[in-house]
């Protein structure tokens, strides 16, 4: 395959999962203060399946997205004030969490375990991130904004980091068997 060809194929993959993010965000359990998305799920799928620089490419399309109007945030939500509102520290928060799941897949190796401890290193990422943004922008105390932006959001994300892990470490295992992604040595994908 020539390198344009590659080129080619890893942009339309990239541009593939910023529409499945897209599509994930829509998966949503309302709460309170921020509701429970699909969004992370798509993120570590990204990251996992893709490596760090296309992984986090995907997310920097669904954000711009987002970010001139059309509604891929959740509940069909975009444009800048979804970014730059008291939630927009979560969407931000995906960009370093899709660079460091796929950073440290890339330097250990893809496996299940090793997707695992980056799916959730990414889920603290985007909680951290999200939660100090939600205390400045909701001029929240730390403590309101850990009860309402982290705390509650544990559980899940972890069980989100699992899946991700799970789910993306198959499939990409079957697009490498198929010939269909390499990565590493850019034979294919």
């Amino acid at each position: 395959m020539t390198e344009s060809n590659f080129k080619l194929r890893m942009m339309i993959i990239t541009a593939l999962f910023a529409a499945i993010i897209g599509i994930l965000a829509q998966v949503t359990i309302p709460l309170p203060l921020v509701p429970i998305t699909g969004q992370t799920l798509a993120i570590g799928l990204a990251a996992t399946i893709l490596g760090a620089k296309c992984g986090t490419l995907s997310v920097v399309v669904y954000l711009g997205l987002g970010a001139i109007g059309i509604p891929v945030f959740a509940q069909m939500s975009g444009g800048l004030g979804s970014l730059f509102g008291p939630t927009g520290g979560y969407l931000v928060g995906f960009i370093p969490t899709a660079f460091s799941i796929g950073y440290y897949l890339e330097k250990t190796s893809f496996t299940f375990i090793n997707a695992i401890i980056a799916n959730v290193i990414g889920m603290f990422m985007v909680l951290t991130v999200g939660t100090a943004w939600l205390k400045i922008f909701a001029n929240l105390s730390w403590t309101g904004a850990l009860m309402g932006g982290f705390v509650p959001f544990i559980l899940v994300g972890l069980i989100k980091a699992g899946l991700a892990a799970w789910i993306a470490i198959s499939v990409r295992n079957r697009l490498k068997s198929a010939g269909l992604l390499y990565l590493e040595d850019k034979k294919a994908l």
